[in-house]
């Protein structure tokens, strides 16, 4: 068994205020400013995440075996029928129609965390709408 560690981290007032307005966010808002930081700084919370997988994988052995259980259903390209995709990306999340038109443009991710059977049915969904999607 593993302990878990609690980190208290300090803020400054500006800090604060960083904090306090990314919350403010929509989901689409938030997703655009975390593909910021990666591309402009290379920050990423998946780095971060991505040791303690490792250490997961080598205490749980032979990786090749196992198949992944969640998946991430990610918009790659909304295609020529944006209107179709823009349909689909309202129907998964309920985002409002500006957001969910800004998702199907930009991409990203629509759903984490979901089991295979519905990320085929999602994936299958924004296919049939004409769009390009990848489950991660």
């Amino acid at each position: 068994m593993t302990e878990e560690t609690t980190v208290t981290v300090e803020l400054s007032k500006n800090e604060k205020a960083v904090v306090d307005a990314i919350e403010k966010l929509t989901v689409v808002e938030a997703n655009n400013v975390a593909k910021y930081f990666e591309e402009k700084y290379g920050i990423s919370a998946a780095v971060a995440a991505a040791p303690a997988a490792a250490g997961g994988a080598a205490a749980g052995g032979n990786d090749a075996g196992e198949e992944k259980s969640s998946f991430d259903v990610v918009l790659k390209d909304c295609g020529a029928q944006k209107i179709a995709v823009i349909k689909v990306v309202r129907e998964i999340t309920g985002l409002g129609l500006g957001e969910a038109k800004a998702l199907a443009e930009k991409g990203g991710v629509i759903k984490e965390g979901v089991k295979k059977e519905e990320a085929e049915e999602l994936k299958g969904k924004f296919e049939a709408a004409g769009a390009t999607v990848e489950l991660a």
